[in-house]
């Protein structure tokens, strides 16, 4: 018994310092956002390689949802002669919940396992203590300008995955199950409301990039300075943020759609 409370207290201080580790590092990469000049140039390369490099799983991903949201949505709507609202059901699909959410399980795959991978390589080729020892602070110059990126770049690849989403809808609804090509628009823009749908479906998106960048960040800072620490934190960074993003939508569309905000 003795031991199980031991383990316990040990698991609790271990969990608690992570949280003040990350607290530190997300405060210090807050205070160390990207200035003129070097950190500009530091921030726009990052955000190349963050944002620019995800769009084509992005716009895949994109239209092969939109697709199978068109085809489902009609195999549903069509036993009830509802199929001419099949507009409003993807658009509402995408901009509340699918978008954000896919869009930030994606982002998590390819650029938060990305910035974990290249920060532990760093760690471990001994370049951030290589910084220090020149007077160079590493979280303002490797940490702050990837965490600034991934917290632009994911609310712009959730609405860029929306709208090819809706596209890939339309082809199948449209084009190939021969709905009405006015019904499709007008029934998608009566219903999609910009501050209750669209608006609250960019917040979401917002928080899953400060929550994913952060996870991103900080495992890479805090893993083992070897290949295996280095694969065991990307890892992580796939599982905690998969989780994280999931039980933040819960969590927001609670408070956005579900009467306790």
């Amino acid at each position: 018994m003795l031991k199980v409370i031991q383990h316990l207290g040990h698991r609790a201080l271990h969990f608690f310092l992570t949280i003040g580790r990350a607290t530190l590092i997300l405060l210090s990469s807050i205070i160390g956002r990207p200035r003129l000049k070097l950190g500009f140039k530091l921030l726009v390369e990052q955000l190349y390689a963050v944002g620019v490099l995800s769009l084509p799983i992005i716009i895949c991903s994109g239209v092969f949802v939109g697709m199978v949201l068109g085809l489902q949505g009609y195999t549903t709507l069509v036993r009830f002669g509802a199929e001419q609202a099949i507009g409003q059901l993807i658009a509402l699909s995408l901009v509340r919940e699918l978008g954000p959410v896919i869009g930030a399980l994606l982002f998590a795959g390819r650029a938060g396992s990305a910035l974990t991978a290249e920060i532990g390589l760093m760690k471990a080729t001994e370049q951030l203590d290589g910084l220090q020892l020149m007077g160079i602070d590493p979280l303002r110059r490797i940490i702050a300008p990837r965490f600034w990126a991934g917290f632009y770049s994911l609310p712009l690849l959730s609405l860029i995955f929306s709208a090819v989403a809706v596209y890939g809808g339309y082809m199948v609804a449209v084009e190939w199950l021969n709905v009405d090509d006015g019904a499709f628009w007008s029934n998608m823009q009566s219903s999609v409301d910009f501050h209750e749908d669209i608006l609250n479906g960019v917040i979401k998106s917002i928080v899953f990039g400060f929550l994913v960048t952060w996870i991103a960040v900080y495992q890479g800072y805090a893993s083992v300075p070897t290949s295996e620490g280095i694969g065991y934190a990307t890892t992580r960074t796939v599982v905690y943020s998969s989780l994280v993003i999931l039980g933040a939508d819960f969590v927001l569309t609670a408070v956005m759609f579900g009467g306790l905000g």
